[in-house]
């Protein structure tokens, strides 16, 4: 016995909207699959992570030749907006907590960047007062930037050899509120505390002395 065709046209029809249905289920989720799979929320999150420093190798540290980090001297410490951050030293890789690092001795902390042309102006007057200004203050470079190497290679250039830190994610720069630019210097206190930021470069050892001098009391 033959089956009835207008029977078996509508079974058809009721399996293809099934598989119309399934299909257009699985499109409507699929985003929220590929935004977990992604590592994001269903929500949309759109954080992005900070930057991944490279290993850095052992040969560009020595050819740097920097100063070591200064350590811990167990100063006391004021309500500094450095509190928390440690950064790790472009001479060895050892994390630096800076204010404990820092305190017992004002200090002068130069952000900068391998790529920034007035930095590379600056650094070399910065090396100068630092041998000047001996031990009354400690004179710490802050790479602000991702690149440990870069900034190596570039100190290697200049012949820089003033201790510095590693800050790929700037929190220096935002602890103390300075704008996007660079080079910026940080005047600290013998308690970590703030007492100047200088939004411009400096044009020569006297100008870094005399800043230092009216801002920090130090006289070099």
């Amino acid at each position: 016995m033959s089956a009835d065709p207008a029977t078996g046209n509508t079974w058809w029809r009721w399996v293809l909207a099934g598989v119309i249905v399934v299909v257009a289920a699985g499109v409507a989720l699929w985003p929220q699959f590929a935004r977990h799979d992604s590592g994001h929320t269903a929500t949309g999150s759109t954080s992005v992570a900070p930057p991944v420093e490279a290993a850095v190798p052992e040969a560009d540290r020595a050819d740097a030749a920097l100063a070591a980090c200064p350590q811990p001297s167990g100063a006391p410490v004021g309500d500094s907006p450095l509190r928390g951050i440690t950064l790790n030293c472009l001479a060895d890789g050892t994390p630096v907590d800076l204010v404990a690092a820092l305190a017992g001795k004002p200090a002068l902390l130069n952000l900068w960047a391998y790529w920034c042309g007035p930095c590379a102006e600056e650094l070399p007057l910065l090396q100068r007062f630092s041998q000047q200004a001996g031990n009354a203050l400690t004179v710490l470079t802050v790479h602000s930037d991702a690149g440990a190497s870069k900034a190596l290679s570039r100190l290697t250039g200049l012949g820089i050899h003033l201790p510095g830190v590693e800050d790929p994610n700037t929190k220096v720069r935002t602890a103390v509120g300075a704008p996007a630019v660079l080079p910026i210097s940080v005047l600290l206190r013998a308690d970590g505390t703030v007492a100047k930021v200088v939004v411009r470069p400096f044009t020569s050892v006297d100008d870094i002395s005399a800043t230092v001098a009216a801002e920090l009391g130090v006289k070099a």
